[in-house]
């Protein structure tokens, strides 16, 4: 079995991306000074370099490459490299433009940019293939190598290609995944508007049509696209694999629902020897830090639980959204040390010196344009000795709480055209659920609808329009072995082909609900509605109303105005040994706060009082000890209880009863025992 964590790497990883090619040789050996000074212990290398190792078709240089690695060795700095395929060389393209890939539109793309590629080309398949050969080849025993690192960023900012050669290998895919002509047109419904299909020859990618197209021909594009990206990813793999033995291979994930939807990561997850994964902060007026705290526990959760690694982020500002405000003050301490606190093996940056040129020159960096005389380069040192002294936590694996059910696949048919309003978002659904947990405190792993979701008291689906028969029976088997389960609206709908489930809705879960819904009513744009509940009490949603009709369900909130007045709005229903909650209109997270208040006391799980809101409280545990991670995100000291005491590891003093965290500061508590 392939090795699951960096070779060679006995302390948390610390770096960011090194691109030595950007700058003068003279510069190098500053560099890995001040790499020294700062504690790096991993740099990535070389994954744009292809135009630089085969400037010419068939002809390699790897003098640079050998002088890089070498200089990073001698300095015991691990290296993570890449293979260049994310960024083929320009002759590449002369001699075979068939390779830029083609939007749904019809136009090509061109070269100047990065991600460029048609994942069919097979001119691509060829070339990536052999420059990966080469590098293994050269660098597989090399000292130095940690780790390798595939392409980058898979699915940004291309996923899918619509060209010829799309097309046929679309035709492949398909007869693979479907036994004949006739299942294909039985799973897309090819019926309805005269679609019909008598061959595989006569089947083309959904490209633009003058309404909308077969959105289960659509549905199956999204797996083609993302299934033959990851085809390639394994080709590479296993050429690594077979040349450089013993040294993980990965490629870097972009999990947060923020920044990549064209990925099924619960796939990609079993393909990589070790999860890595980017995360930027999104600055569109949602609280950052629950974003990154959403991300990291998707990461982890996308890894099985294991540890992973972040390996990007940034030490400020971005530069490549409408405004890019910079990092304050320990915020970048904060960001690093909440992904470790929820199971990444340290924290990597892009990059390590910021660029004088190109298109991410105004991109935060570990060394910035401002040199060492400067508040990034302080606060880089000062964490780099804080990851340092969390060393013996690595092995040990994040204490979740509560799971949400999550499906990428079902994301993207929900995303389709004409559905019953375009103001239902299942991003929107997911970050709210998630906050509302946040809140109270719980770690949260998320679990695919048909994984075994046994271990947890609380799960939440918020949001599964796509479920398939097997899901829904997991979820019901979930709740009569005495789980509590909590569903939101528009869940259960369809199937894996995008067909509704027989009879009345939600489908696929209409059994374990305990209900049927006749109708849904969307509301208008900005109307609200009223909805009641115990004692009076009365909350406000939007969005979304049902004509709910119980049946075993106990209505305990009802619709007090809009369409549905007088119907129930949420609903509890006994099954087995246990509970199934469904919300059926849009509540925010502060509402919904109140109906999981009632599913965490149907599920025993006790909230952590006392604690202010925005200061996170989350376990790491294993065979080398307990760790408890406090980080404050407020502007106002905290004061966290202790369940027994400890040794404040980057502070170096010993903690009893409880735990002050300074405002805006991170407390990392070796318990005792």
């Amino acid at each position: 079995m392939p090795e699951t964590a960096p070779r060679g790497l006995h302390r948390l990883a610390f770096g960011g991306d090194y691109n030595p090619e950007q700058w003068p040789e003279s510069v190098w050996q500053e560099d890995v000074r001040l790499m020294r000074e700062a504690g790096v212990t991993l740099v990535s290398v070389g994954i744009f370099s292809w135009a630089l190792l085969e400037p010419e078709p068939g002809a390699y240089d790897f003098g640079r490459m050998d002088r890089v690695l070498d200089l990073l060795h001698e300095s015991g700095i691990r290296v993570d490299l890449g293979t260049p395929t994310v960024a083929p060389p320009a002759w590449f393209y002369r001699a075979h433009p068939d390779a830029l890939p083609v939007s749904r539109e019809g136009v090509r793309y061109a070269f100047g940019s990065r991600g460029a590629i048609c994942h069919s080309s097979p001119a691509y398949r060829e070339a990536a293939a052999r420059i990966t050969t080469k590098l293994a080849e050269r660098y597989g025993a090399h000292p130095a190598l940690a780790l390798w690192h595939v392409h980058n960023e898979y699915g940004v900012p291309v996923s899918a290609c619509y060209c010829e050669n799309c097309a046929a290998r679309f035709r492949r895919w398909l007869a693979r995944r479907y036994d004949s002509v006739d299942a294909v047109n039985e799973a897309w419904g090819t019926a309805f508007w005269g679609q019909r299909y008598t061959s595989y020859e006569q089947i083309d990618p959904p490209r633009l049509t003058p309404t909308v197209g077969n959105p289960a021909q659509q549905l199956d594009y999204r797996r083609f696209a993302d299934a033959t990206m990851r085809e390639n990813f394994r080709r590479e793999r296993d050429i690594l694999h077979r040349l450089s033995p013993g040294v993980p291979v990965t490629t870097n994930f972009m999990t947060a629902l923020s920044q990549c939807d064209s990925v099924d990561y619960w796939a990609w997850g079993r393909e990589v020897d070790l999860v890595t994964n980017d995360h930027y902060l999104i600055t569109d007026g949602r609280r950052t830090h629950v974003n990154l705290a959403m991300a990291a526990d998707l990461t982890r959760s996308v890894a099985g639980g294991a540890p992973w690694l972040l390996l990007e982020h940034a030490t400020s500002g971005v530069n490549w959204q409408p405004r890019n405000p910079a990092k304050r003050p320990g915020e970048m301490a904060r960001n690093s040390l909440a992904h470790v606190a929820r199971g990444s093996e340290g924290a990597m940056f892009f990059q390590w010196r910021q660029s004088r040129r190109g298109a991410e020159k105004f991109h935060s960096a570990m060394l910035p344009h401002a040199g060492t005389d400067s508040r990034v380069w302080r606060e880089v040192v000062e964490l780099g000795a804080g990851l340092d002294a969390l060393a013996t936590l690595r092995g040990t694996r994040t204490v979740p709480d509560v799971a949400m059910v999550w499906d990428w696949e079902s994301w993207w048919a929900q995303g389709l055209e004409w559905r019953p309003t375009e103001d239902h978002d299942a991003r929107e659904r997911a970050d709210s659920f998630y906050e509302s947990l946040y809140d109270r405190h719980l770690t949260v792993d998320f679990a695919h609808p048909e994984s075994d979701l046994s271990a947890y008291p609380l799960v939440v689906v918020p949001a599964l329009y796509l479920t398939t028969e097997a899901a829904g029976l997991n979820l019901r088997e979930y709740v009569e072995k005495g789980g509590t389960l909590v569903v939101s609206y528009f869940s259960g709908i369809v199937d894996e082909h995008d067909a509704v489930h027989p009879g009345a809705h939600p489908g696929a879960l209409r059994d374990v609900l305990g209900l049927s819904v006749e109708e849904w009513s969307p509301l208008g744009e900005g109307e609200t509605v009223t909805v009641t509940g115990p004692g009076g009490a009365t909350l406000t949603a939007d969005v979304w109303t049902e004509f709910v009709v119980a049946r075993g369900a106990r209505p305990v909130w009802t619709y007090a105005d809009g369409p549905a007045a007088g119907r129930p709005a949420v609903t509890r229903h006994r099954l087995g040994k246990g509970t199934a909650w469904y919300v059926s209109t849009r509540l925010d997270a502060a509402s919904l706060d109140t109906i999981l208040g009632a599913a965490c006391e149907d599920a025993g799980v006790e909230p952590r009082r006392g604690l202010p809101r925005d200061v996170e409280v989350v376990r790491r545990a294993g065979d080398v000890g307990e760790y408890l991670f406090v980080l404050n995100h407020t502007a106002h000291d905290a004061k966290v209880p202790l369940d027994s005491p400890g040794t404040e590891l980057l502070a170096g003093e010993r903690a009893a009863g409880h735990l002050v965290a300074p405002a805006g500061s991170v407390r990392v508590v070796r318990l005792d025992g």
